[in-house]
Formats: C-alpha cells, sequence, structure tokens
C-alpha cells in the first residue's frame, strides 16, 4: 500500500507553471518508492482528496497579499469537512509573488494551524522570475516532503 501526496496547486502562470513542474519532478523522484503523487488544481479539489492524501504540497501565486482566490477556495469548500480527519499531516508550500509573500504565508499559517498540519519543510517563496537555484528549491521541497511520508 503507498502513501498518497496530494499536490494542490494554481499555475495561471509560466513563473507558477515552472515551479510547479520543479515540486512535482522533486515528489516524483524515483529514488522516493512507496509514494503516489496526486495532482489537483485548486479550484478542482475535493475534501475527498485532501481526505485520501496522507501528506500536502501547496503552490499559489501571491496576489494582493494573499495565497490566490483558487487556493482560498480550496480550503474554503473543504475545511470543515477534513477538520478533524486531517490533524498531524504534513505539508509544504511553495508560492510566486512580485511583490511580496508575507501576506500570503500568513494565509496559509493560518489556515494550517487550525487544520493541525506540520510544517515538513521551509516555504520555498520566489520573487520574479524563477532562477536555477529557486527551481532547485522547489524540487528540493517535493521530494523533501514525499520522503518524510515514507520515514
Amino acid at each position: 500500500m503507498s502513501t498518497r501526496l496530494l499536490i494542490v496547486h494554481h499555475t495561471p502562470s509560466p513563473y507558477c507553471q515552472a515551479m510547479f513542474e520543479a515540486v512535482l519532478s522533486g515528489a516524483t523522484d524515483p529514488e522516493i518508492e512507496g509514494v503516489e503523487v496526486v495532482r489537483r488544481a485548486a479550484l478542482s479539489v475535493s475534501a475527498s482528496d485532501f481526505l485520501e492524501a496522507d501528506g500536502y504540497l501547496l503552490g499559489s501565486p501571491a496576489n494582493l497579499g494573499s495565497i490566490s482566490g483558487a487556493l482560498k477556495h480550496a480550503f474554503d469548500q473543504s475545511y470543515y469537512q477534513i477538520l478533524d480527519s486531517t490533524r498531524g499531516r504534513l505539508f509544504g508550500l511553495y508560492l510566486h509573488g512580485n511583490e511580496g509573500t508575507e501576506g500570503a504565508e500568513r494565509a496559509v499559517d493560518s489556515i494550517t494551524t487550525g487544520l493541525g498540519w506540520a510544517k515538513a519543510a521551509d516555504y520555498v517563496t520566489v520573487s520574479g522570475k524563477p532562477e536555477k537555484a529557486d527551481l532547485e528549491r522547489c524540487w528540493e521541497l517535493g521530494a523533501t516532503v514525499a520522503a518524510q511520508l515514507v520515514e
């Protein structure tokens, strides 16, 4: 039986897409065995997707000082359905912002604290075009969260 990692993402720009692909590549590294990686766009994820997963990777642009409306919608429509059943699960976060990501980080901290999720790794935040080092940090984030699920 494999462990399931759910990536919930909103990728409206080429920069967010590049970060998502790097996170996915890390999470699906062949050296990490026993982890099934499931990807869901933030506007299509369901409470069942959250409940069936053992850990989470969240990706969003930082818009107007917060997470995208799409990622907020994912939690708005699932929060109370997953509240008691997902406590203690690991999560990671990557954000792309053009003018800072602090508000988006606070929003995710608030949501995940309420859910009782455990931060598995430092957040990856990028402003402007992601450089090679930024994409490597995204890869590491995906690999770190996936590997922690099977430790």
